[in-house]
């Protein structure tokens, strides 16, 4: 239920419309944006209509009893992050760099370029991760436990990837831009195709180190599942339904 309601507030006495945002938004993890978007794309019937822009400054003023900025992913006034001159990976040097890669990907227009990463989990735990795949163009996403966080366990992933979709592999799966994390360094075996050794099946590339922002797409679902699994959290305990249920959430 909205609180500080007065003549002043758009949305006035509507009830059901500040129930129906603080559902959206604190037990589905919808943005501000994706709310709104969802009354307008299902014509969903309310007394008051508000557009993204004046939800967000409702939150901001405190409007709502039970959602604050805390519950939002990313502000929407969040200012643009400054970052640093780029490093050159020197243990890295096999590997090809995000330099090389195709210019036409930076327009996100063709589907099949991947960012990948890992979300660890609890210090001390079972020391399962999660791999993570975001599609560039559509913003897909792929979520698979692992046992470990190592480059054995992410080409298994990608092994099974590649053996369910057979010889359209290479069709959803372009290229991968990574970090340089130890569990991507050897390039060679993880573009070998494990249905003919002798094929690349993808294309890898590294970005810069201490640059996430080449991986955006990536570190922005990272930042998504970080609220349904929260730092300290021990992944091996989750089950295969948990895990499915957030790559739904995001798909």
């Amino acid at each position: 239920m909205a609180s500080n309601k007065g003549a002043g507030l758009k949305i006035g006495h509507d009830h059901k419309l500040a129930n129906h945002i603080e559902n959206r938004i604190i037990k589905d993890k919808y943005s501000p944006d994706a709310v709104i978007g969802e009354i307008r794309a299902k014509g969903l019937q309310f007394d008051t209509t508000i557009c993204t822009k004046t939800l967000y400054s409702y939150i901001d003023k405190g409007v709502f009893a039970n959602i604050s900025n805390r519950d939002l992913s990313v502000k929407c006034d969040k200012k643009k992050r400054q970052y640093q001159k780029v490093r050159i990976a020197h243990k890295n040097l096999k590997g090809t760099s995000i330099e090389e890669r195709p210019l036409h990907i930076e327009d996100r227009e063709e589907y099949g370029h991947w960012e990948m990463d890992c979300v660890v989990g609890k210090q001390g735990g079972s020391g399962a991760t999660l791999l993570v795949l975001t599609e560039r163009s559509r913003r897909k996403e792929i979520i698979r436990k692992m046992p470990d966080k190592t480059q054995a366990s992410v080409k298994k992933e990608l092994d099974k990837l590649e053996k369910k979709h057979g010889e359209n592999f290479s069709k959803y799966f372009k290229t991968f831009t990574v970090d340089n994390g130890p569990e991507f360094l050897n390039s060679t075996e993880l573009e070998a195709s494990i249905l003919d050794p002798q094929k690349k099946r993808l294309n890898l590339y590294y970005a810069h180190p201490y640059s996430s922002w080449e991986r955006g797409s990536n570190e922005n679902a990272n930042k998504l599942i970080r609220r349904f699994i929260p730092k300290g959290t021990d992944i091996g305990k989750l089950k295969h339904k948990d895990i499915q249920r957030i790559e739904q959430w995001f798909n």
